[in-house]
């Protein structure tokens, strides 16, 4: 009797250019100092300057090998990764457990489907697998020891993961890393069946990020409130994002800052096999991946450039068609793959969008724009944005280099008439 094997895929991008289509290539990654986005050198030398670019050999763009092969690479040419290694191993284990959960949950015996009957911090409703990926995550995060402060779509405030034993502890002193994600993105889809996914940003914990365990009252309000800043910073200080698609393939795109990379899961094996190196975004296409049933709603630039490509009037003179699953990270990943738009933009009813900034909009940024296309509000880029509060939304474009520019420009020259 056969049975037939979902396979999954893992994408990793650390900090360059890459094409799922283009074969491997023996190059070691070139180094980013600056990125040209919105018309313009948008990472600076102040903002580059606190991050290091990582070394990578020809080893990283060899097809088949692992992803532990590849981080242990990773980490003997950076051994100051060697904590990061030790997340993104994490990161892979649950990312494997959550696509077993999401394949699962349509069985009859499956009691993961349906609703928790609660609403998360947003007033949404919460999924059962959005409780239950929530929690994955947040032990296999927890239990490498060098995460202090996590936070998540389904937590209402930052999570201590060092100081357990304080059930209202939010924070704690420790130089390691800040994770924020969203656990399953697209939940309200899966009970169709439709593809999900996982969103992960990882940040650099402020070693100046202190409470006093005597404080009392006002004076820990003060102190948390400082120490919040860590999960308050611009996608511009991410130093990893990661996303991972259950789907027909599992896809987990992470960056560390220089380039992306595609693996595979063989499920014979248990392991994530190198399959895409480089990738690349295409710099113009044909494909608008929104819900255009909000056109109406919509800015006028944006409405009037969504018209043109439709009528094959755009820069590129392509004619556009539409492509929406309703799911960021699957969208998304059709765009990194294909090329095209994919956005969730402000309207009249959502000025801000739908999408947060802190762990949806500013990892997938980083990852778009490691893959050399562009993401925007229109007017700003997303990853120069400093979040108020950690469930802050933002409108979100982003997509081929080209196509997403014409969108900007479409702006500019309506605010300077």
């Amino acid at each position: 009797m056969r049975r037939s094997l979902q396979t999954a895929v893992l994408v990793l991008s650390v900090a360059g250019v890459s094409s799922f289509s283009q074969p491997a290539r023996r190059t070691c990654f070139r180094s980013l100092s600056r990125l040209e986005v919105n018309g313009a050198a948008s990472v600076t030398e102040e903002a580059t300057s606190s991050k290091k670019t990582p070394v990578f050999d020809e080893v990283c763009d060899v097809t088949g090998i692992t992803l532990k092969r590849f981080m242990s690479e990773v980490v003997m040419l950076n051994p100051e990764l060697g904590e990061l290694a030790v997340l993104f191993g994490a990161i892979e284990t649950a990312g494997k457990a959550i696509s077993n959960l999401v394949k699962r949950s349509q069985l009859p015996s499956s009691e993961s489907l349906g609703y928790q009957g609660e609403v998360n911090v947003q007033g949404e409703d919460q999924k059962k697998l959005d409780v239950i990926t929530n929690d994955l995550l947040k032990r296999a995060l927890r239990f490498t020891g060098r995460l202090g402060v996590l936070a998540s779509e389904e937590e209402e405030n930052p999570v201590d993961l060092l100081n357990t034993e304080k059930e209202e502890a939010i924070f704690s002193e420790t130089d390691k890393y800040v994770c924020v994600f969203d656990p399953l993105d697209g939940s309200s889809n899966v009970d169709a069946g439709i593809p999900t996914g996982t969103i992960v940003g990882i940040y650099e914990h402020d070693e100046t990020c202190s409470i006093d365990p005597d404080c009392i009252g006002d004076e820990c309000s003060e102190q948390e409130a400082q120490c919040l800043a860590n999960t308050l910073q611009a996608g511009n200080n991410l130093i990893a994002a990661a996303y991972c698609l259950y789907s027909s393939s599992t896809f987990l795109v992470l960056t560390l800052g220089n380039g992306a990379y595609g693996f595979t899961l063989d499920e014979n094996l248990g392991e994530f096999v190198l399959s895409h190196p480089n990738i690349k975004v295409p710099e113009t296409s044909k494909i608008i991946s929104m819900n255009e049933a909000n056109t109406y709603m919509w800015d006028k630039p944006l409405q009037d450039t969504i018209m043109k490509w439709k009528k094959g009037e755009g820069k590129s003179g392509n004619t556009f068609s539409s492509r929406y699953i309703g799911s960021m990270v699957g969208d998304v990943h059709r765009t990194l793959m294909y090329g095209g738009v994919f956005g969730y933009p402000g309207d009249s009813k959502n000025p801000n969008g739908k999408l947060r900034l802190l762990y949806e909009g500013a990892p997938m940024s980083f990852i778009m724009e490691q893959a050399g296309g562009i993401s925007t509000t229109g007017t700003e880029r997303v990853m120069d944005i400093v979040p108020d509060y950690v469930h802050q939304r933002v409108p979100i474009i982003m997509g081929s280099a080209q196509d997403v520019q014409e969108v900007i420009d479409a702006y500019k020259a309506v605010a300077e008439d």
